[in-house]
């Protein structure tokens, strides 16, 4: 079986235990995501499952994907993930929803591409204090000294400077499915997740 399945932020929310307390939870709209390949040791060096999500026009898709999805017997799809298998694996063409993988309490991880912030300086990007805010300081908002002169006469790498900040992969751990709702394919989870709504995301068992 999948150790996970793929889906998109819908958006945030919040919602009441049985003590009457707040959850801030984030709607993840999960699957149903079809097995579109199943690899073994024997043919690929490892075990995994391919899962496919998001049905599409035909012409969205290369003829190389089309051809790859009909081996198992489906239609265009967007969205292609690949998970590290545990248990029985199901067979290529079989459709997995959220009860088949997750149940309330569980664990997981959730792994989206986040917001992009575009061009930012050292203290929006790094956290850096900057320097004097009056006084004629001159230095508010400066990455302030390089560290180098003429020998070596260059920037150091790894020196954090300005630069587009976000849009990149990122991995939110510990999250706590707080609800299903198996009718409309719905995961509530305790807490942020990656991204604006309608970003594609893995959720994953820990």
């Amino acid at each position: 079986m999948a150790k996970g399945l793929i889906g998109k932020k819908v958006g945030m929310s919040q919602i009441f235990d049985e003590q009457g307390n707040i959850i801030p939870v984030t709607v993840l709209e999960v699957g149903p995501c079809a097995v579109s390949q199943v690899k073994s040791v024997e043919n690929d060096g490892y075990e995994a499952i391919q899962l496919a999500f998001q049905d599409i026009k035909e012409f969205q898709i290369s003829k190389a994907e089309k051809n790859h999805l009909v081996k198992a017997s489906l239609g265009p799809k967007k969205v292609l993930r690949e998970f590290r298998s545990f248990g029985d694996s199901p067979a290529a063409g079989s459709v997995l929803k959220i009860q088949d993988v997750f149940a309330v309490s569980d664990v997981v991880k959730v792994t989206g591409i986040s917001k992009g912030r575009g061009y930012q300086g050292v203290v929006k990007r790094h956290g850096h204090a900057g320097g004097p805010g009056g006084h004629g300081s001159r230095f508010h908002r400066h990455p302030g000294s390089m560290g180098a002169n003429s020998t070596p006469s260059r920037v150091f790498k790894g020196v954090k400077l300005p630069g587009r900040t976000g849009s990149g992969q990122t991995t939110v751990r510990n999250l706590k499915v707080v609800r299903i709702n198996e009718e409309k394919n719905l995961v509530f989870v305790s807490g942020s997740v990656p991204g604006t709504a309608n970003t594609v995301i893995t959720i994953e068992k820990i």
